[in-house]
């Protein structure tokens, strides 16, 4: 019988019973949920470097001592991990209540109702109120003057996402905590308003948010997350080409996110690509090529606008030389295009006066 080796690098642990194997440099959480096993976690975000502060990820691990958090310890050879148990359950089921302890429960009306990772924790749990009567702390009465992004820290639960993306991916620093205990929150500085607070409004911080605590404002009461389905497709703002998916209901736009399993932005985008989508709808938008005739621009098919083009191109060229034409190329072209663009103007309209948007 021939002998199995393991690939370098490479470690086996169990879980719940059953043997997996992994990648060295991995955590318990990461391993949980390649092998299809799930641990509800809710300051998790895989763009972020672990933070262990919800306790929901809590397990048993053979050898230590109580419930280490999944999301923080390294998986290791041989270490045996039980994910669930009654011991386990109950832990995670009274951090839940201690969290919606202090939480706003107005779902009826917020528009994280169906993406809402605390709503379907709870559910799993079957908690409809807390029984942890008593004040509640979190207070918001700010308000923001811009028109991107909307904050309700009575929903914040603290997971300190919002905090960690803006330091460690986007590296603006907009966000930190105010206030000690029960009255912490993320807050910009001096309660200022984002607007003031050097946000750039990418809205990675909306996009990471698992609660109602931050949400798009030009997306509030559009539709529900049932109501609404996603078409994926590919930002034509620049010539990364990050994916992109596009909230419709009734065949209108009404918000925008970035999948974290797909594509080369892997969730991330930038402020353009999360909410420059309303032009989509705007009626001064060209839906078909125009070619001036007799003074007045006229509804064409392409084939006669690039007809019209090259007409104009070899008009100027053949009148007043090569160098009376110039091109000027587009960041919303990909590299290749761009690429094409110049040897277009070089090898045939035989200029060198090339440029391009982004270099202004």
């Amino acid at each position: 019988m021939a002998e199995t080796t393991t690939p370098a690098g490479a470690i086996t642990l169990t879980v719940d019973g059953r043997e997996v194997s992994a990648r060295a440099g991995m955590t318990v959480l990461e391993v949980c949920r390649e092998e299809g096993i799930d641990i509800p976690t809710l300051c998790h975000d895989p763009r972020l470097e672990p933070y262990g502060g919800c306790r929901l990820c809590l397990v048993k691990v053979e050898g230590m001592r109580g419930f280490p958090t999944a999301c923080t310890t390294a998986a290791a050879d041989g270490m045996v991990v039980t994910t669930s148990d009654d011991e386990i359950e109950e832990l995670r089921r009274s951090v839940v209540e201690l969290i919606i302890s202090d939480h706003e429960l107005r779902c009826l009306s917020c528009d994280s109702a169906g993406a809402c990772a605390l709503q379907d924790i709870a559910y799993r749990y079957g908690i409809e109120e807390s029984p942890y009567a008593g004040e509640r702390h979190r207070v918001w009465e700010g308000a923001d003057d811009d028109l991107l992004i909307e904050r309700d820290y009575t929903k914040c639960i603290s997971c300190g996402r919002c905090v960690r993306i803006c330091h460690e991916v986007q590296g603006c620093d907009v966000y930190g905590y105010t206030d000690r205990g029960f009255e912490a929150i993320p807050n910009t500085p001096y309660a200022a308003s984002l607007l003031h607070a050097g946000c750039e409004f990418c809205g990675q911080c909306v996009s990471t948010c698992p609660v109602g605590a931050l949400t798009d404002k030009r997306s509030r009461y559009q539709g529900r997350t049932w109501e609404s389905s996603v078409t994926y497709s590919t930002c034509g703002f620049c010539g990364v080409g990050c994916t992109i998916g596009y909230r419709v209901k009734d065949g209108h736009v009404i918000g925008a996110e970035a999948p974290l399993d797909r594509g080369v932005n892997r969730g991330n985008t930038c402020a353009k690509g999360r909410y420059g989508w309303s032009f989509v709808h705007s009626p001064e938008r060209l839906t078909t090529p125009l070619v001036r005739r007799d003074g007045e621009l006229k509804p064409a098919t392409w084939d006669e606008a690039l007809a019209e083009v090259a007409a104009g191109l070899a008009h100027a060229r053949d009148g007043h030389g090569a160098d009376a034409v110039a091109g000027l190329a587009s960041a919303k072209c990909t590299n290749e295009e761009n690429y094409l663009f110049q040897k277009l103007m070089r090898a045939v309209i035989g200029t060198h006066n090339v440029d391009h948007c982004a270099r202004l």
